[in-house]
């Protein structure tokens, strides 16, 4: 009997985490109260992330730090990408992942923000901003500027200066105040449908303690255009900043992912990362010529970079494979 109760306790936990996404959604009477969790649901919540276990420095028999390229052109990736735009983005329980970086920064909860995958300098929310927007011109903007600078240098005036037998009369020309008018001035922020990848750095190791090759996702990084590109044909790209990924698991468990094959049960952007429900492609490992990409030493040679990846990751798994060979 012990495994009816199991699989019973089991289904009784998926029907509580189930009701999350769009809870009191069957009993609403007005929209406003869809999403709103009952007294009851409140009391029962005890939802929070997995804690990651403790694992010894001496447990670690192999161990290996990767980086990653999430390409959000792939379908197997679209739950991170999407949605991007309607009214759907206003409901609490379907953003992107940018969004929910981003917003956690601006409200505080992210405050582990680095400029590298390597978590060494942080960085501050203004000089994200300062990667975010652009404030420009258009031409008629310039052109009424030139205008009014035109109109103003004409105006002369006559000041005296100086003291006593010093005191002497000149004329000065009066600059003008460069206002240009609000319909002139054209702003760019990136927005999550600029987001073009995300980069990641985990650590492989083989816990030799439990005989099983794991996995520790460290750091996730947005791949965005950069702003001053925005308006040519080829942008060039680069990274955002890197969160420190343990420190907003928290904020990443609360945010759901779209689930396609039963939107009851939606995951959260920390389970889909933890378990790597994503394509990715190893771009590079940590070696002894100084951490180089794979791209540095297979040059414009796509393929061969692809294989390269592969390489890599056969030789982590293969790693496990050869521990239980006797």
């Amino acid at each position: 009997m012990n495994w009816r109760n199991n699989i019973a306790i089991l289904v009784l936990s998926l029907s509580t985490f189930a009701t999350y996404a769009q809870s009191n959604l069957l009993n609403a009477k007005t929209p406003d109260q869809i999403g709103k969790k009952t007294e009851a649901e409140l009391n029962a919540d005890n939802d929070k992330p997995l804690p990651y276990g403790y694992v010894h420095d001496r447990d670690i028999l192999m161990g290996k730090r990767i980086w990653e390229f999430i390409d959000l052109d792939e379908r197997v990736n679209f739950p991170l990408y999407f949605p991007v735009e309607g009214d759907v983005m206003s409901s609490p329980d379907r953003r992107p992942l940018y969004n929910v970086l981003i917003n956690g920064i601006k409200e505080g909860k992210i405050t582990e923000v680095y400029d590298s995958s390597y978590f060494t300098a942080k960085k501050t929310l203004k000089d994200i901003e300062a990667s975010l927007f652009m404030v420009d011109t258009t031409d008629a903007g310039r052109e009424q500027m030139n205008e009014d600078i035109d109109a103003y240098r004409k105006r002369v005036v006559k000041k005296i200066v100086g003291k006593g037998k010093d005191r002497r009369e000149i004329e000065e020309v009066i600059e003008p105040t460069k206002k240009i008018s609000d319909e002139f001035i054209r702003k760019t922020e990136i927005q999550a449908y600029d987001v073009n990848a995300y980069k990641i750095v985990g650590y492989w190791y083989f816990d030799k303690r439990q005989g099983e090759l794991k996995y520790r996702l460290l750091g996730i990084c947005p791949v965005v255009p950069d702003v001053y590109t925005m308006g040519n044909v080829e942008k060039d790209y680069i990274e955002l900043f890197w969160v420190y990924f343990p420190s907003a698991r928290d904020i990443l468990h609360e945010a759901k992912a779209f689930n396609n094959r039963n939107s009851a049960m939606p995951f959260s952007f920390d389970h889909m990362l933890n378990a790597r429900r994503f394509s990715g492609m190893i771009y590079l490992e940590e070696n002894v010529y100084g951490d180089r990409k794979i791209a540095d030493y297979m040059k414009e040679n796509a393929q061969m970079q692809l294989l390269e990846s592969d390489r890599v990751k056969e030789k982590i798994r293969d790693f496990e494979q050869d521990m239980w060979n006797y």
